[in-house]
């Protein structure tokens, strides 16, 4: 109703968007919505202007006085309301849930003690309105621009492998060695092709390999027992570059720095545990650097990761020597 009438008031499906702060496609299904319930169009649409139908004007001052009374009732509950309470179902890719969700969501719960959190970790993207879900997690920079995004980290991903591997078969140099060397693929990013950027140029490399996993956790593990090279996340993949499971390879290209959102449906009315949970990520997650980016204290993991690249280096450098004998 709230929709309705400030496209009423404006004349404009976008400018109404523009004052809600929601996309003018959500406008649009809010008010095929309301019309659907009504069962009478309430709207004469055109690309220049709208216009109320004569059943538009007739609910448009009942739908003011609904707002209203909506309003007060919303007004005495918050004022008696300023502590989180209640249910929120939050869903978000399995790695990142096993990574960081799970642990900020149970300080979450500790600090906001009449809360509760359903965690639903998938490997899929879920309809948020269909599933009945409050806020999802989502990495991308296409997204859904009928919902609402709050940015919260970069997602920063390397090429690696485990020194035991590149000591048995040698350290890529270049992206284009790629071609020759065992890759570990995920099944939604790069299964067959890995695009890497250096100084604004996008060199495209085909790959192939023993795996391939709609899983990052599945990934990971084939890469520390040494099957091949793997483009991951560091945030999931940090402390094992750091402590030196996984050494880092092609330190010059990078591959296409991704979004970490918080995706919900709309900023209008939102549930205070819902707002709370929002700051409460942006707050944990946000900076110039993530959390799971940033060098570890003290010069202990950064030794370790240096000697096991020389060793991977020296292993490689081995065995082209024994090749060329």
């Amino acid at each position: 109703m709230q929709v309705f009438t400030e496209v009423a008031d404006r004349g404009s499906l976008t400018e109404a968007g523009e004052a809600l702060d929601i996309s003018r496609a959500m406008v649009s299904r809010y008010l095929e919505s309301l019309e659907s319930w009504l069962g009478a169009r309430l709207l004469h649409r055109t690309t220049r202007r709208v216009s109320l139908t004569d059943a538009g004007a007739e609910a448009l001052p009942r739908c003011r006085q609904v707002l209203e009374l909506t309003n007060d009732v919303q007004a005495a509950a918050g004022a008696r309301s300023t502590v989180p309470t209640g249910k929120l179902r939050i869903t978000a890719s399995t790695s990142f849930a096993q990574a960081h969700l799970a642990a900020a969501v149970s300080d979450f719960l500790k600090q906001h003690t009449q809360t509760q959190i359903e965690l639903i970790a998938l490997e899929r993207t879920v309809n948020l309105v269909e599933e009945r879900m409050d806020l999802a997690i989502r990495i991308g920079n296409q997204l859904d621009d009928t919902l609402v995004a709050r940015r919260l980290a970069s997602c920063h991903s390397v090429v690696c492998a485990a020194p035991a591997y590149l000591a048995a078969h040698g350290t890529p140099t270049t992206p284009e060695q790629l071609r020759t060397h065992r890759c570990l693929t995920h099944a939604h990013v790069g299964p067959t092709e890995w695009r890497l950027q250096r100084d604004g140029k996008t060199v495209k490399v085909p790959v192939s390999g023993p795996l391939q996993s709609n899983e990052v956790a599945a990934t990971r593990q084939a890469a520390l027992d040494g099957l091949g090279v793997a483009l991951m996340p560091t945030y999931f993949i940090s402390a094992d570059v750091a402590e030196g499971r996984l050494v880092r390879l092609l330190p010059g290209y990078e591959p296409e720095t991704l979004g970490i959102h918080a995706v919900y449906l709309s900023r209008q009315h939102q549930p205070l545990v819902l707002r709370v949970m929002l700051d409460f990520l942006a707050k944990r997650f946000s900076g110039d650097v993530a959390p799971w980016d940033r060098p570890a204290k003290g010069g202990h993991a950064t030794k370790v990761a240096k000697t096991a690249k020389a060793r991977a280096v020296a292993g490689a450098t081995g065995s082209a020597t024994r090749a060329k004998r």
